[in-house]
């Protein structure tokens, strides 16, 4: 009797440790693992710093090497996509016309970076979301721009100049990338919708504690909304794409910040009236959005990535994990969907075991599963969220909800330190923590606080008490 395999589609780090957990909890039929990137499984979060910065090299980024993935004997489809899923029979329909037929199957397709109208035909103008796309950005941050870029004064970037780089997206992504470009001696421009950096993610308070970092660091910070970008020919004949010159705003938006001893004003402005951002590079870090667009069989709900019950299942066999997934928080009690590191692992972990423990419960699971599978029921995912930051040398850490809370409060311990924390609520509950400087005691006491929800006065006067104590 030939065995289906369960299939996790998604070479990330959800779709490893998924991958790895299956092969733990005892499926012994055949896994395939499908990637649609050439390369090995990789850690996403040092793109947009170590490796960004070339203090890293790609070889440091792998999960595994081929070596370590060896016993798990995979179907490894490495620059391979999945284009369909048909739910009723757990049928995948890969890029080549291949129809895979699958015991169960995990999604681990994770997010795609959002960009503008036609900024793929115009040269130096970048994503920073998959691992060529951050070589392709450092290679030009080290050569000083694209090919004909004016760039500016010598002695910046890796040996070929400082260029001028505008970050469209002030977000956790484009913030990272700020400071990297800094640190390289690069000319900064960080624009976003909103006035303070990482406001959605972190609240207006924390944000403008870190748009004092990054003017102190001499990031000039705008806001507006781009309207545009002006181009220039590549080379005098006119062959190539055009490469970029300048973005455009909407309006006006205000300018602040810039190299120690500037203006803070660009060039063109009077009174933050500037609509034109001269630039040799251009980073787009406005958002993501979950890789779905191949899941078009209507018994799955696409909204906001892939929607799952509590066990991350969208459907019978049918699992998710990673920035992909949106599934019902136990203990939040609404579903949510997190880009986050950790969350990746855990929730590929998670799918896994519930998935193997689904299939064990009927037919389909014993020609694949050892004798000695353990027996287990699927139990609810309920992570306590985590995320990091790290800018220049400031590390962000943060438990539990940041994002939509309706009360925050910060306390900065220590400005010249700065150490601070900032406490989040929703509904009268706290549901989220953020520090900066903090020692690991007192963080892993504050995740705590944050692990079940308290009412807010309760987490308050704990986490008054941690920091007090420390």
């Amino acid at each position: 009797m030939t065995t289906r395999p369960i299939a996790v589609v998604g070479a990330s780090a959800a779709g490893l440790a998924a991958a790895e957990a299956l092969r733990r909890g005892g499926w012994r039929g055949p896994l395939t693992l499908i990637g649609a990137e050439p390369h090995l499984p990789y850690d996403r979060p040092p793109l947009s710093k170590q490796l960004l910065h070339g203090s890293w090299e790609p070889d440091r980024l792998r999960l595994r090497t081929e070596d370590q993935l060896a016993p798990l004997d995979l179907d490894l489809r490495l620059g391979t996509r999945a284009t369909g899923l048909d739910v009723a029979t757990r049928t995948l329909t890969l890029d080549d016309g291949e129809r895979l037929r699958c015991a169960g199957v995990i999604i681990a397709t994770g997010v795609a970076a959002r960009t503008l109208p036609g900024a793929d035909r115009i040269a130096g103008v970048h994503t920073l979301r998959t691992l060529d796309e951050a070589l392709a950005l450092r290679a030009r941050l080290a050569n000083g721009g694209p090919p004909g870029s004016a760039g500016v004064a010598a002695g910046g970037g890796g040996g070929g100049g400082r260029c001028r780089l505008v970050i469209v997206g002030n977000g956790v992504l484009g913030c990272e990338a700020a400071a990297v470009a800094r640190e390289l001696g690069h000319e900064v421009t960080l624009v976003g919708i909103d006035e303070t950096p990482m406001a959605a993610a972190v609240g207006t308070e924390v944000g403008a504690l870190l748009a004092e970092e990054h003017r102190a660091r001499g990031v000039r910070l705008r806001t507006g909304a781009v309207d545009g970008f002006e181009t220039a020919p590549a080379d005098p004949a006119g062959a190539g794409a055009p490469r970029v010159t300048a973005v455009r705003l909407a309006s006006g938006g205000v300018v602040s910040g810039g190299p120690p001893g500037s203006a803070g004003v660009a060039a063109g402005g009077g009174g933050g009236e500037v609509s034109r951002l001269p630039a040799d590079l251009v980073l787009l870090a406005i958002g993501s959005r979950p890789a779905v667009e191949w899941l078009a069989d209507p018994a799955l709900d696409t909204t906001d990535g892939l929607r799952c019950d509590a066990y991350c299942a969208a459907a019978p066999g049918i699992y998710a994990a990673g920035d992909v997934a949106r599934w019902d928080h136990p203990v939040h009690g609404r579903p949510l969907r997190f880009e986050h590191r950790m969350n990746a692992t855990e929730q590929g972990m998670a799918a896994a075991r519930n998935l193997l423990a689904e299939l064990a419960a009927t037919a389909t699971a014993v020609p694949g599963a050892g004798d000695d599978a353990p027996s287990q029921e699927r139990r609810p995912f309920a992570p306590v969220p985590y995320f990091w930051s790290d800018q220049y040398d400031l590390k962000l850490q943060a438990y539990g909800l940041t994002a939509g809370a309706d009360r925050v409060e910060t306390t900065v311990l220590d400005r010249a330190e700065r150490r601070l924390l900032a406490l989040y609520g929703r509904d009268g509950r706290a549901v989220g923590v953020l520090a900066a400087g903090l020692p690991p005691r007192q963080l892993r006491t504050l995740r705590a606080v944050i692990a079940t929800p308290l009412s807010w006065e309760e987490a308050r006067e704990r986490v008054g008490a941690a920091t007090a104590a420390g």
